[in-house]
């Protein structure tokens, strides 16, 4: 379907070698830019031990370090690609580049786990103009032709990026600590404007909105930030608390609300039309599920690695090196392979991989060896290359271009509301299971269970994989006896997520098999 655009002398694309507006400059422009948001969603995971013992942050604190950035990005990720459609891309764009910069400093500034936490939110914000602005960019950078091949490229970036993070974050912290992990986006963001400020050419739509749908954004807002902070907080409320109730059935009525309030707005925030096409909603409820496994996963691998198995965070990085290789050198040949066959082949394909090595994770127990893990890691890493790849083509290609942004914002929203579901559902499975077996495995040592509050805080380090120290003298049988009690029963809760996980994991596969190829695709669109 052809999209009608305007197109300024200046904005055309660039001829002669010239820099600005060239389509492949344009590409490296916006992925150096969204290198920093896919970097911090899984950078900070490794960081996620050290910031808790050095800020003595509780379990459900450091978990909010991951979820308040996940809460923040899906709440603004819609109304963020609206921003780029009305506004233009570019400016978005730039905006974005220099808040998460801003941001990182700000959390590697910290002194308090709440500081981290509100900054953390401030970041995601800004992470959200990113990413929809990005694909707008591209959008109108490449003709058709060549449109499908640049964003396999650019999700390749993303899931480079997000492979690399455990490595990197590993790194950074043994070596330097884990502020560096944050102050690591000043010089790439600084970078990313300086790119953008030579290279990006504007693009909007000529039929893009020329409003905001102020009642649209509140309500959809609403039932993101309603849906999230229910399933966040319901481990501490309980699923059955009139608290979570509230909150979950809130996020139902907002949701309905908005669905209503679309087919009366002048220029609705999303047309519901956008969903008549079944393959762009298969694709969003694709990434919603994939990312619920890999995000709800890999929380607990790095305390896994760490706590259980006693590696340094180098070292945990290193041992995820099958998974992240396999992401880095996947993600580009899974684009070359999109474009050659379609999505639905690969991304079928690729979350049956993930389910099967979702499957193997939950096996793993406190002496698995390296080979086991690793095999589980690289299966992990296949599998996950095409779908990251594959579901950006099918959301974005099947959306037309004056709502480029807003499919931009959709895409990468499913995939954050997909991890932060995925965290917090995913961590209560394991809470719920390591509460219920600790006690017992504890006993089996001879020692009694202390009662009260005591009991409760050895809970939730256990939940981290945490053994407690021992007072002086006490013999190491009985050490060695309590720390494998603890160790077990986090391994225990984390078999029983990963089975979850991989139960969703599977009905991604079959989500795929109704994906197909854009059908919306259109040449250089810019408007400045």
């Amino acid at each position: 379907m052809s999209q009608s655009v305007v197109i300024d002398k200046e904005a055309a694309p660039a001829a002669g070698g010239k820099l600005r507006g060239h389509p492949w400059l344009t590409l490296l422009t916006v992925a150096v830019g969204v290198m920093m948001v896919a970097l911090d969603g899984t950078v900070v995971a490794i960081a996620n031990p050290a910031i808790q013992s050095d800020l003595k942050a509780s379990p459900a604190d450091i978990q909010w370090v991951t979820s308040g950035y996940l809460l923040a990005l899906a709440v603004f990720l819609i109304t963020a690609g609206k921003i780029g459609d009305r506004f233009g891309h570019k400016s978005t764009f730039l905006v974005g580049a220099v808040g998460f910069a801003a941001t990182s400093a700000a959390i590697g500034f910290a002194g308090s786990i709440q500081q981290v936490i509100f900054y953390r939110v401030l970041q995601g914000l800004f992470g959200a103009l990113l990413q929809p602005a990005a694909l707008g960019l591209l959008r109108g950078a490449f003709p058709a032709d060549k449109l499908n091949m640049a964003i396999g490229i650019w999700g390749g970036v993303i899931g480079a990026s997000t492979a690399a993070g455990p490595i990197v974050g590993g790194l950074l912290v043994e070596h330097v600590n884990w502020e560096s992990v944050f102050f690591i986006n000043i010089p790439v963001g600084i970078v990313a404007v300086v790119l953008g400020l030579l290279i990006l050419k504007d693009v909007r739509s000529e039929k893009s909105a020329k409003s905001f749908d102020i009642p649209g954004i509140v309500l959809l807002s609403g039932a993101m930030f309603m849906l999230v902070w229910g399933i966040i907080k319901a481990p501490t409320w309980g699923w059955g608390d009139p608290a979570t109730l509230l909150f979950l059935g809130g996020a139902v009525l907002a949701l309905v609300l908005f669905a209503v309030w679309q087919n009366f707005a002048k220029e609705p925030l999303i047309p519901l039309a956008l969903f008549r096409s079944v393959p762009l909603s298969a694709g969003t409820l694709l990434m919603v599920l994939m990312a619920f496994a890999f995000f709800g996963g890999i929380f607990f691998v790095t305390f896994y690695l760490q706590n259980v198995h006693g590696m340094a965070p180098v070292d945990a990085g290193v041992h995820l090196l099958p998974m992240t290789g396999m992401m880095i050198v996947g993600a580009p040949v899974a684009g070359f392979l999109i474009g050659k066959v379609g999505p639905r082949i690969p991304i079928v394909g690729g979350m049956l991989l993930t389910t099967g090595a979702m499957l193997g994770m939950s096996t793993l127990d406190i002496h698995s060896g390296n080979g086991v893990m690793s095999l589980w890691f690289l299966l992990m890493g296949l599998g996950l290359s095409p779908v990251m790849v594959g579901a950006t083509e099918v959301i974005v290609g099947n959306a037309p271009m004056e709502l480029a942004g807003v499919a931009g914002g959709l895409q990468q929203a499913a995939m954050q509301v997909g991890g932060s579901l995925g965290t917090a559902v995913l961590g209560a499975v394991m809470a719920s299971k390591v509460t219920s077996v600790l006690p017992g495995k504890w006993a089996a040592t001879g020692v009694p269970f202390p009662t009260g509050e005591q009991g409760e805080q050895l809970k939730q380090l256990a939940q981290l994989g945490i053994a407690p120290p021992m007072p002086a003298g006490t013999p190491a049988q009985v050490t060695t006896g309590i720390a494998d009690a603890v160790h077990s029963s986090f391994v225990s809760g984390m078999g029983v997520a990963f089975t979850v996980a991989s139960i969703v994991a599977l009905a991604a596969a079959g989500l795929g098999l109704l994906t197909k190829r854009g059908a919306n695709e259109t040449g250089p669109a810019v408007h400045i």
